[in-house]
């Protein structure tokens, strides 16, 4: 069984897209498409602009998912028996299994960028990268800390990223290098994502996903929120709400895909992160009994 996995924000690089709109007539179609929904042109960005300019919120997210659908939606040979993205990446894979449509996808990403923006701006926040320690233990200086300090993202064992207060982060960071940790360093983030600080996104973004149309998808999506495979629309908007406040589980998204006869993951969109990511996890998976 195939796996199609889809990239999250940080991924983005100047000339993201160009060749495939350059080289596919139906890519160039969803580009200028896109350009058309969101009222400007994206594609200048993504192909020519500067680091700083692909770091705009309105661009940043936008750029990921347009990069990634549409490398899914021109490829012949796509056929997923099962998807899942990172954070933002899930909006992607729930375009390539047909459970939203590539413009309302899209309309949904520019918003949650906007609402990321707007709860950034009320509460002054940050992220850190944990390299080198336990889950549990991170889990437990966590809950030790004052204040607003969470796991943010499960990337691969040995790795995850904390979220909260600018203060309650470098408490953190301090307390986990006395633990051990081979590296614990801020984010060049502007916001504590995937954290209760993100509760005014999150109120922000329900009513566009509930007012957007969801379809039933051709394949199940492993959802950041549960690491489990869903068809239900209800479950997979609820959990798409859900997912601006809660960690990203993405190890245990891949563990329960290669449980259920993933056999080959294929990355979609910029970058390789999540291959590496999943490489990783594999590499640490215990081997079942014989």
């Amino acid at each position: 069984m195939k796996a199609y996995i889809f990239p999250g924000q940080g991924s983005q690089f100047s000339g993201m897209g160009k060749e495939l709109y350059e080289t596919s007539g139906k890519a160039k179609e969803l580009f200028d498409q896109a350009n058309e929904i969101l009222g400007f042109r994206i594609t200048d960005i993504m192909f020519g602009g500067t680091d700083d300019e692909l770091m705009r919120t309105n661009v940043t997210q936008p750029a990921i998912f347009l990069h990634s659908v549409i490398s899914a939606l021109t490829d012949e040979t796509f056929a997923p028996d099962m998807v899942a993205g990172h954070s933002l990446g899930e909006f992607s894979s729930l375009v390539a299994n047909g459970a939203l449509a590539f413009e309302d996808g899209l309309k949904l990403v520019s918003k949650r960028a906007e609402a990321m923006f707007h709860a950034c701006q009320v509460n002054p926040s940050t992220m850190a990268a944990v390299i080198g320690l336990e889950d549990e233990v991170v889990e437990r200086v966590c809950k030790e800390v004052d204040g607003i300090v969470v796991p943010a993202n499960y990337n691969c064992p040995g790795q995850l990223v904390i979220s909260g207060t600018m203060r309650g982060v470098e408490i953190a960071i301090e307390k986990l290098q006395e633990e051990g940790a081979k590296k614990a360093v801020m984010l060049k983030v502007n916001g504590a994502f995937h954290s209760p600080l993100m509760k005014p996104a999150e109120d922000e973004l329900r009513e566009a996903i509930l007012a957007t149309t969801f379809n039933t998808p051709t394949c199940p999506v492993y959802q950041n929120v549960t690491a489990k495979p869903s068809t239900d629309v209800e479950v997979i908007k609820e959990n798409l709400l859900i997912q601006l406040t809660a960690p990203v589980r993405w190890t245990q998204c891949v563990q329960a895909m290669i449980m259920d006869g993933a056999m080959e993951f294929s990355e979609q969109g910029p970058g390789k992160v999540l291959t590496g990511l999943v490489r990783k996890i594999k590499r640490d998976m215990p081997v079942p009994a014989q």
